[in-house]
């Protein structure tokens, strides 16, 4: 074997750290770090198509494990591909690191070729530690401080590492002096509780709510059984954010389900009506659907300070843990009478259900969307696990999926970017080959990254325990989301040129890559495709027909809000809109 190098150093660090599989793709930048991989033979490294995808993985992998991810790549231009998928993790905060190799130290500052100050290009995304390595002896240090970093803060951080200091001999070991940092691997997590005096004045401004609505998000994961023994307590209604979606059993009789633009009407009558509104890891962003500031008296978890009070004005700021600071609330309640709150939870939810079972039962031309995710209900694997695309997709997966208890669903939620559903299922996937993986997906995104990602998949899924992968794609030739927001927020029509995208056949590139296709173009045909899909042997995607005038109506909005809807659709003309106008007068009339 070769001398060690410090790029053997970094792999030891690497192990250390717990680290499973490095995301990435190579370039001459970062060959010393990739050769150090190959004769470590771990982490095992995964080859996307492209250095977003490879992000994109790394975030999903923090999503579905809890770990943090890690991502690799060159200089230059590999280096700038990187950054939307750490964006998506810093938006959403998960811990992902990011090493990225950079010319030898000797060019730097000359503009020489792929030369690109990362240090500063890294420097908003990756805000809480970007550094690059001078020295061999700093590098144990940089990538402890980036690990420890990016999980003390929930976000992504950026070690740059110059060629020559890659590959230089790894140095002697030092004992401590002057200017010479031995650090050390390793971070445990430590409980955060808030003060007895603050949770005994959370707890007595919730016992006098008469309306008591809580809002859970993705902080909330694994306090579910606190949150409904509090809710059966108060007598509350509970919503979800979008991240929050997967935390809760949403067929409780008072989970209202997603709140905001793209939730239901339950969960919007819920927050019109509440005049307690407690947040429980949460930093949902659309302040609209809140109760109207002073309308409600509000308490809020969190673990991280600088969200408190920051989406709606709060009396109570906790700072804690949500399961250990929902017990201790719980703890703290007087004992009352049940309130009778609840009940008109209860309505709303009913009559929620009946308008979602309405919509999705709608005619189509040639499907309804809203019926292609929910036939996966009673379908979905109670070990399965799901990715999820930006698009009108979300707007279906957030108003019809009832995801099983156990089974997590992620996607680009804060950041809201297109192409994250298959690197967040293979990241998903990779993480856990034993359990099968549901990817939904617009045929916008799947354009954007998803037809690449495919051959990823393709490539790997021999060594899965469990070869099931299924893609749905929702394929209406047209950006969906984009297309109702020129009409609902501009007034304007659906403009062609930027809307309409080619068609493409799914399915059919399915087979040229060995894996199994299916295009259904008829509802009749729906559940069968989707059971095939579920029992196949291999990899699937399924390519559905959908009609892009099914509307993206916001729950309980007034007449103001949605006559720039018609107005948009009456100046575009032809059928797509005098469908969408159909669809949206028969949409608003269920919810009067």
């Amino acid at each position: 074997m070769a001398d060690k190098t410090v790029s053997d150093v970094l792999v030891e660090r690497l192990e250390a750290w717990g680290v499973s599989r490095v995301f990435g793709y190579p370039g001459d930048g970062i060959d010393p770090v990739l050769g150090a991989i190959r004769r470590a033979g771990r982490p095992e490294f995964v080859q996307a198509r492209h250095e977003e995808t490879a992000a994109f993985m790394a975030s999903g992998h923090a999503k579905y494990t809890g770990e943090p991810g890690v991502c690799l790549s060159t200089q230059g231009p590999g280096a700038v591909h990187l950054l939307n998928g750490l964006y998506d993790a810093k938006l959403d905060g998960k811990p992902v690191v990011a090493i990225v190799g950079q010319q030898v130290s000797t060019v730097l500052g000359s503009a020489y070729q792929q030369e690109i100050d990362l240090v500063r290009l890294f420097g908003d995304v990756c805000a809480q530690f970007v550094q690059a390595a001078h020295t061999p002896e700093q590098v144990p240090m940089l990538i402890d401080k980036a690990f420890r970093t990016a999980l003390a803060t929930r976000s992504p951080t950026c070690v740059v590492l110059p060629h020559d200091v890659q590959s230089a001999p790894a140095p002697d070991p030092v004992e401590q002096s002057h200017g010479v940092l031995i650090t050390s691997p390793g971070l445990r997590p430590a409980r955060l509780i808030p003060h007895a005096a603050d949770i005994a004045e959370a707890a007595k401004l919730l016992s006098a709510g008469e309306r008591v609505a809580i809002l859970v998000g993705q902080g909330a994961a694994g306090a579910a059984a606190e949150v409904v023994e509090l809710a059966e307590r108060l007598g509350a209604g509970v919503a979800a954010s979008l991240l929050g979606k997967p935390v809760l059993d949403e067929s409780l009789p008072f989970h209202t389900g997603v709140m905001g633009h793209l939730g239901t009407t339950a969960s919007a009558e819920l927050m019109r009506a509440a005049d307690t509104l407690l947040l429980v890891g949460t930093n949902d962003p659309w302040t609209e659907f809140y109760p109207k500031p002073g309308q409600a008296r509000a308490v809020q978890i969190d673990v991280d300070g600088r969200r408190l009070g920051v989406r709606y004005p709060v009396e109570v700021p906790l700072l804690g843990d949500a399961a250990e600071t929902l017990r201790a609330l719980i703890a703290a309640l007087p004992e009352a009478p049940p309130k009778p709150f609840q009940n008109q939870v209860h309505t709303w939810v009913r009559r929620w259900h009946a308008i979602a079972g309405e919509r999705a039962d709608a005619p189509a031309e040639p499907i309804n969307p809203q019926r292609v995710v929910r036939a996966l209900n009673g379908r979905l694997p109670a070990n399965a696990q799901v990715s999820v695309d930006v698009g009108s997709v979300v707007y279906w997966y957030a108003r019809h999926l009832r995801l099983p208890a156990g089974v997590p669903a992620h996607l680009s939620s804060t950041l809201a970017s297109m192409g994250s559903a298959l690197p967040y299922g293979l990241a998903a996937k990779l993480a856990r080959p034993d359990r099968p993986v549901i990817a939904l997906a617009g045929d916008g995104a799947m354009q954007m990254s998803g037809l690449a990602e495919l051959i990823t998949v393709a490539s790997r899924w021999r060594d899965w325990a469990d070869p099931r992968f299924v893609v749905c794609v929702l394929n209406n030739r047209d950006l969906a989301e984009v297309s109702w927001e020129q009409r609902e927020t501009e007034g304007e029509p659906r403009f062609p040129d930027s809307q309409h995208i080619p068609d493409v056949p799914y399915s059919g590139w399915a087979g040229l890559l060995g894996l199994h296709g299916i295009r259904v173009g008829h509802p009749d045909a729906l559940d069968a495709a989707w059971d095939e899909a579920l029992a196949a042997d291999r990899p699937v995607v399924l390519d559905v027909l959908t009609d892009p005038a099914v509307p993206l109506l916001p729950p309980l909005r007034d007449d103001d809000t949605i006559a720039p809807m018609f107005a948009a659709l009456d100046a575009e003309g032809g059928d797509i809109a005098r469908r969408a106008a159909e669809y949206l007068r028969r949409e608003r009339a269920t919810e009067s």
